[in-house]
């Protein structure tokens, strides 16, 4: 499978280039640009007198592009000191890439030479790529003309190149620059799709730049973390069929709307941009399940997994379709985001409009979500094509026994069971505050939930990862039980119970929450979901463990992801290594983790909105802030905060807590 973790990342989705540091795209492994599921181009080299340039130097200046430099050996003046470099910058916006090369002669002697750019494209979909299946396709035949370059396929799909000035034959050029001059040439990329019968991946009609929020801190690494983060997220967005702006969980095999990965993060992100969140409800909501569909997983009231424009076949035997349901907690979340984005205040006629969606999501948990009757919410892939574990950790292995052994289905995970208290409750909520019936029933629903859990997860004093098909309670510490603390699902006591689990060596890595505990038997730092850290796992525990009094395990995690962050240039990725700060000095790369990732960066603006405690009520007219005892900072600021049409501004100092809010900006003449 393609590794991703040494490759640079230009993203403005739809469109992303992943380079080496060289920037040359040899068409090996992931290399490309690619949009809307597709590798646009699978080949951009440049080379100078049938030289390759020596790399020296690649930047980052936005999420969107890329510099790189390098040396043009033979060229220029003799002696050590390069003389002649050629500089590339590479951008991307969400209709195509611009490149600029430039030669540049510092010598003192006229540059007489060849620039040749060979391009070449397979127009392989992403989940080719990922399952090497691309390796085998042709590159297909170019088309020279006198606009240009340009390259179809039978789907009706057309990439094409234009170049400013024009080539000679076969995208070359004659430069002569002299001293002390430069020479730019400027390649743009560009594609057409055909017209789409389902789902289109589209760029947002308005790319935010969150401008407008503010972060001060003693240490400079939190802020360097969280403005990289917004900066990666604006690139992550993207456009649903009405315009509903939703986030792209990551480039380039996630680039499109998923439902538990783009809930979590932009619900993380309601406090910056609460649009974000609305969008991703209403995108989401226009596509829950009708009907019964097992070879898409599909039932009435279900929220999507994914949703693409065509099959894809990942190899391997899994084959998801375009509209696929296999996820048994996007659903639950769905509601819970709803719910948080109303107390944030989402205007009411908006969450008015989305009430019978509300009705029918609950009604999915109460009549398709547990399809055994025992009380419990369990899944079973019923296609033969599908994810064999429908929770967030959907790697065949994730749920498995202290000796290695793989759970057999059907799988009831805990963390499900925790979504569904929440979002029944939530339910409730809405429902009363609309004048809805049932609000009483989903509670009682919930409180019978809580009991059979209590009598049938917890397990050596913490609750086990899932129960397997025989309704045993599967043993070994496993960060799922992170996501329990705040849900309400546990009482207090068994909250503490929780949190020293979390608390011990064997799960906090020193940077972040172990996915399994070092334990286990089959414990692997580079395990996918088997010991690894995941930041948005990390996250979402760092935010159960303050909203339940936890704060010094919190903390703990919280200075695990910053040191993180500052290893991986604060820009987290999907995942890292599980080895631990005892071991190494920074986490080891996944090799095949995305950077950017929606839910890592989300994580940022998530632990510390967590650590100031900030628990709006709009509808309620309250507002309730409680900063966390012991923070690792002495001062934290964070400005442009949105609470219903204010803004907020919360400044903790010493321990000192200052809070202004803003009115909304009038219109003015």
């Amino acid at each position: 499978m393609p590794y991703l973790h040494e490759l640079v990342t230009a993203v403005a989705a739809p469109w992303v280039v992943l380079s080496p540091r060289s920037g040359q795209l040899t068409g090996a492994g992931a290399e490309g640009v690619y949009a809307r599921d597709r590798r646009i181009l699978s080949r951009l080299e440049v080379t100078v007198d049938g030289r390759q340039p020596l790399p020296a130097q690649f930047e980052e200046p936005s999420t969107a592009t890329t510099r790189y430099s390098a040396v043009l050996e033979g060229l220029g003046d003799s002696g050590h000191d390069p003389t002649v470099t050629l500089l590339r910058t590479r951008e991307v916006d969400g209709e195509g890439m611009t490149e600029r090369i430039t030669l540049v002669n510092r010598s003192h002697v006229t540059v007489d030479c060849e620039l040749v750019v060979a391009m070449s494209t397979d127009l392989a979909g992403t989940a080719a790529v990922r399952s090497e299946a691309a390796a085998d396709l042709p590159a297909l035949e170019a088309i020279t003309d006198d606009e240009g370059v340009h390259w179809e396929d039978g789907s009706g799909t057309r990439v094409s190149v234009t170049f400013d000035p024009a080539p000679n034959l076969n995208q070359s050029w004659r430069l002569k620059v002299e001293p002390g001059q430069e020479t730019t040439i400027t390649l743009t990329l560009t594609a057409t799709f055909p017209p789409a019968t389902g789902f289109t991946i589209q760029p947002p009609e308005a790319r935010p730049s969150y401008d407008g929020i503010g972060i001060e801190c003693d240490d400079l690494r939190v802020v360097r973390w969280f403005r990289r983060s917004l900066e990666d997220l604006a690139g992550l967005q993207l456009s649903a069929d009405e315009g509903e702006r939703y986030l792209g969980a990551g480039p380039p095999w996630y680039l499109t709307l998923f439902g538990r990965d783009s809930l979590i993060s932009s619900g993380m992100l309601i406090p910056v941009d609460p649009e974000l969140a609305a969008g991703t409800l209403k995108a989401l909501a226009s596509y829950q399940g009708t009907r019964v569909d097992t070879s898409a997983a599909e039932q009435p009231g279900k929220i999507p997994h994914e949703l693409r424009s065509e099959v894809a076949d990942h190899g391997g035997g899994l084959v998801l379709p375009a509209a696929y349901y296999g996820t048994h907690d996007a659903t639950q979340l769905w509601i819970t985001t709803l719910h948080k984005a109303w107390r944030w205040g989402m205007p009411s006629d908006e969450v008015r409009r989305l009430l019978p969606n509300l009705e029918r999501a609950l009604a999915w948990m109460r009549d398709y979500a547990d399809p055994d009757g025992d009380g419990f919410l369990e899944y079973i892939d019923e296609s033969g094509h599908g994810l064999a574990n429908q929770g967030w950790k959907d790697s065949s292995d994730s749920v498995q026994w202290p000796d290695g052994t793989v759970a057999t289905a059907p799988i009831a995970l805990c963390e499900v069971q925790g979504y569904a208290y929440a979002a029944a409750m939530a339910g409730a909520d809405l429902l009363d505050a609309f004048d809805l019936p049932d609000g009483d029933a989903w509670r009682a629903w919930a409180a019978n939930l809580k009991e059979r859990f209590r009598s049938s997860f917890w397990v050596d004093g913490y609750p086990a990862i899932a129960l397997d098909g025989e309704k045993r309670p599967v043993a070994g510490p496993a960060s799922n039980m992170g996501h329990l603390l705040g849900t309400g699902l546990l009482d207090e006591s068994e909250e503490a119970a929780v949190a020293d689990h979390l608390a011990g060596a064997d799960l906090d890595s020193g940077f972040g929450l172990r996915t399994l505990s070092k334990s286990m038997t089959h414990f692997n730092p580079l395990g996918y979901h088997t010991g690894s850290v995941w930041p948005h796992d990390t996250a979402m525990t760092v935010q159960g463990l303050y909203a339940s009094a936890h704060a010094a395990t919190a903390t703990s995690y919280v200075r695990g992801l910053v040191d993180a962050a500052e290893a991986y240039d604060y820009r987290l990725p999907e995942l890292y290594g599980g080895a631990g700060a005892e071991q190494e000095s920074k986490p080891t790369p996944y090799p095949l983790s995305c950077r950017p990732q929606a839910w890592a960066a989300a994580s940022a603006v998530a632990v510390l909105v967590a650590a100031l405690g900030i628990a709006p009520n709009v509808p309620g007219g309250t507002l309730d802030i409680t900063p966390a005892p012991n923070l690792p900072w002495q001062r934290l600021r964070l400005d442009g905060l949105r609470v219903g049409e204010s803004t907020l501004s919360i400044d903790l100092r010493d321990g000192a807590l200052t809070v202004r809010t803003h009115p909304p900006r009038r219109a003015t003449r």
